[in-house]
């Protein structure tokens, strides 16, 4: 049966389709349409046609109305031609006062875990439901566009070893250290001795059963706690997607933190997302930090550097791995959506529809250049004798 269609244009060139409880559908463009709103009727399309972001957000993990087909066009699209007005200026400027809150300058480790719980600790079923087998929540690392999330995965592991060079014998810190991928191949393929830590229960618990899974007891630990309150002295250290959770005023206390507990002559890999220069805080920062990540802020790369430097570290190599994060969040979105019915058996249907949108507002976010991903290996500044002289043991 050929669907009953009114044709008109749309604005950002790609064609979508509106599907009315009440009345025939609407295609907006030629061709087939990368997407369909799924409205009550014309007064609802009309909202959210102006509605600001933050309303049409907080609206599709309601319910209110759905979308079928690529979820991240969708979401350009609304991005893209909405016009600014006075209520995503609210919106945006309550996302810019809520980083001169108490808790972005001093931040108990209480509150810390509450915020990483809050996300983490949803089940670890919901993970399981989007993420690659060895539960990597973090950017992958693709050779080509064709391989499998597990292939980029494991590949984004090695690649985060060889940058650190890591060798049998090593003590290697894994700051935040998620379900443990990345503590158990640095002790299983290049003999280190691997320590994690997090402040999720649920990461702890996984990352434990996966240690004594492996045999892997004498070699790797995890520990449930702060990074603030590890002791000790590791010749590799690695911070892999955590450093979003410190907030941009704790980040000089956070390296130097990272800097006592690195060997005079080891190294250490940050890893993590970053705004791009002049950035400002938005509708979408808004509901990134009330739905999904309390408490987290990003930092511009100059700010980064800037702060790791007065800290006493010398930067080594910085690398950019956008378009990693851009295929790496697609694939999530993909999985997320063919495994709905799972997902939904460990979590409630708001938040599902939180995580789909979350992860699908990222992908556009890295595939447009609003958001970055950088990988900076950094050293002790007055210790080099030790130095590798070029990257080619990096990339094999």
């Amino acid at each position: 049966m050929t669907p009953n269609y009114k044709r008109e244009s749309t604005i950002i060139g790609v064609p979508y389709e509106v599907i009315y409880r009440d009345r025939p559908s609407l295609l907006r463009g030629s061709g087939d349409p990368a997407f369909s709103f799924l409205v009550k009727d014309t007064r609802q399309y009309e909202w959210l046609l102006r509605s600001d972001l933050y309303s049409t957000a907080v609206a599709f993990i309601r319910g209110d109305f759905d979308i079928h087909g690529d979820i991240i066009a969708a979401i350009r699209f609304k991005s893209e031609m909405t016009s600014h007005g006075l209520r995503d200026f609210f919106a945006s400027m309550a996302a810019r006062l809520a980083p001169r809150r108490l808790e972005s300058w001093f931040q108990t480790p209480v509150r810390a875990a509450r915020n990483i719980r809050f996300h983490y600790d949803r089940s670890n079923d919901l993970y399981r439901s989007f993420l690659d087998s060895r539960m990597i929540y973090s950017c992958a690392y693709f050779k080509n566009p064709g391989c499998t999330l597990d292939e980029a995965q494991s590949a984004k592991l090695d690649h985060i070893c060889r940058k650190l060079d890591l060798r049998a014998e090593d003590r290697f810190l894994d700051v935040g250290c998620g379900w443990g991928a990345l503590v158990v191949r640095a002790a299983e393929k290049y003999g280190a001795r691997a320590d994690g830590c997090t402040l999720s229960r649920q990461q702890d618990l996984f990352a434990a059963g996966l240690i004594a899974e492996k045999n892997l007891e004498d070699r790797v630990m995890v520990h449930e706690c702060d990074y603030r309150s590890v002791v000790g002295r590791f010749n590799k250290i690695a911070s892999v997607g955590m450093f979003e959770h410190v907030g941009r005023h704790r980040l000089r206390n956070y390296f130097r933190k990272i800097f006592s507990l690195l060997d005079d002559d080891g190294l250490f890999l940050n890893h993590g997302i970053i705004r791009p220069e002049g950035t400002m805080d938005g509708p979408e920062t808004l509901f990134l930090q009330k739905k999904v990540f309390p408490g987290g802020e990003l930092a511009c790369l100059s700010t980064v550097i800037r702060e790791a430097g007065r800290a006493g570290f010398e930067i080594l190599d910085v690398e950019n791995l956008r378009p990693h994060y851009a295929l790496t969040c697609r694939r999530w979105v993909e999985r997320l959506q063919q495994n709905a019915a799972e997902c939904l058996k460990y979590a409630d249907r708001e938040t599902y529809r939180t995580w789909l949108l979350y992860l699908a507002g990222s992908a556009m976010s890295f595939e447009t250049g609003a958001t970055d991903l950088y990988q900076i290996l950094m050293a002790k500044r007055r210790h080099s004798q030790c130095r590798r002289l070029t990257r080619d043991y990096i990339y094999v």
